[in-house]
Formats: structure tokens, C-alpha cells, sequence
């Protein structure tokens, strides 16, 4: 995608802004999500998609954003994934994804429609999210892409999102793992195992029991 500039100030620009963050899964684990969407979209005879959820950006490109109130997507063609992100955040996105990323200026306004439609150009059936796309986003996308079929894959990539690969299924255990003992005593197996430590209440929760010296609750 070639970056896009006004006559005085750029609507998309690159910030390469210090080494890659230590990601969560491995290049491996990621490139199997890709080639599983991908797969996908060629079944559902898609184009590219654009994702535009926290989950899905999440899941298919390793980067959680934090929106500011503007808009975060995730643009995957056969050939590449590229994050979508806002000025607000400088390099951060660049730092903390898998694939490529671009970064929408604020001088002119939808310049995050413009971005993705960079992206997206030559692509007649895109991939979108219905269940999270908003009805402003959605007609801001239908004139930014004049002719293109705007297709829902949320239920597709759902259902792959819930086939846990070895690597996924290790983090989730590790997680479980860290909250068993970083929670609060009354839930580690040691304190399930000893009445004397368990929090006990009345089913009105006005009087509690904890370690047998018995408080009483605020009303």
C-alpha cells in the first residue's frame, strides 16, 4: 500500500518505532490462524476482510487495542495482514503485532476509511464483522469502497476461534495456573481444603464467619 498524502498533511503514514514486543504466541501459532481465515475466505468466495473488533484484530494479528474512541481494524488479503491504528497510539502497533501496520492521521476527517480502503483496493467481495460494525461504519465503508459486497464473517471466524491449538490450550492452563495461587487465599486448593479458613455466610449475607471469629456485615 503506498502511504497517502495530501497537498499538506499525510492521511496514512508508517511509524517503524522501536523492536518488536515479546509476542504472546509464536509465529508459527499465528500463521496457522491466517492460513485457517484464509481458507475460509476462499470457501466463502471473499476477497479480503476487514476486522474491526478487539477480539478478531486480538486474535488474527497478536495487537489489543485500546480505542480512544476511534476506530482500530485489521485489513487480511491472500498475500498479507495489516493493522489499521490511530496517530494516537505512534509506534506502539508497529511494535506489538504480527504482519504489517499502518497508521491513520487525524487531518482530514474518516481517514481511517481511507486507510482501509487502501488496503482493501481491487477486493469486490469484503469480509466484515456484523455483529460489531456500526451502521455509520458500515455506510462510511459501502462509499469508501464504490461497488464492493460487504459479506459477514463473524460466525466463520468464531468457529474458529473455539478450535484450541496445543499452543492456545498451554496459555489457557498457564492463566488458570496464575489465578489459582495470585487469587484471594479462600480460592487456593489449600485454603479449599481447610473449613477453618473458608469464608462462611448466612444466605442473607448479614453475618459471616472467616477462620472461626465470626463479623458482621454492614446491613
Amino acid at each position: 500500500m503506498a502511504v497517502a498524502h495530501t497537498a499538506e498533511r499525510p492521511q496514512v503514514i508508517r511509524i517503524p518505532n522501536g523492536a518488536r514486543a515479546a509476542p504472546m504466541f509464536s509465529a508459527g501459532e499465528m500463521e496457522r490462524r491466517l492460513a485457517a481465515l484464509r481458507g475460509l475466505l476462499e470457501r466463502s468466495g471473499i476477497d479480503a476482510a476487514l476486522f474491526t473488533s478487539i477480539h478478531n484484530v486480538n486474535y488474527f494479528a497478536d495487537f489489543l487495542y485500546c480505542s480512544f474512541g476511534r476506530p482500530y481494524g485489521l485489513v487480511v488479503t491472500p498475500d498479507a495482514a495489516t493493522s489499521v491504528s490511530a496517530n494516537i497510539d505512534g509506534g506502539q502497533p508497529f511494535r506489538r503485532r504480527f504482519g504489517d501496520n499502518v497508521v491513520y492521521t487525524d487531518w482530514q476527517r474518516d481517514n481511517y476509511y481511507r486507510a482501509a480502503a487502501g488496503l482493501l483496493a481491487g477486493a469486490r467481495r469484503v469480509g466484515v464483522e456484523f455483529d460489531h460494525l456500526t451502521l455509520q461504519g458500515r455506510a462510511k465503508l459501502e462509499a469508501a469502497l464504490p461497488g464492493a459486497e460487504l459479506v459477514d464473517i463473524s460466525p466463520g471466524t468464531m468457529a474458529l476461534r473455539m478450535l484450541k491449538s496445543d499452543e492456545e490450550i498451554a496459555v489457557i492452563r498457564e492463566g488458570a495456573r496464575i489465578r489459582t495461587w495470585a487469587g484471594p487465599p479462600a480460592s487456593r486448593p489449600s485454603a479449599r481444603a481447610s473449613p477453618s479458613t473458608r469464608s462462611r455466610c448466612t444466605p442473607r449475607g448479614r453475618w459471616c464467619a472467616r477462620s472461626r471469629a465470626p463479623t458482621r456485615t454492614p446491613s
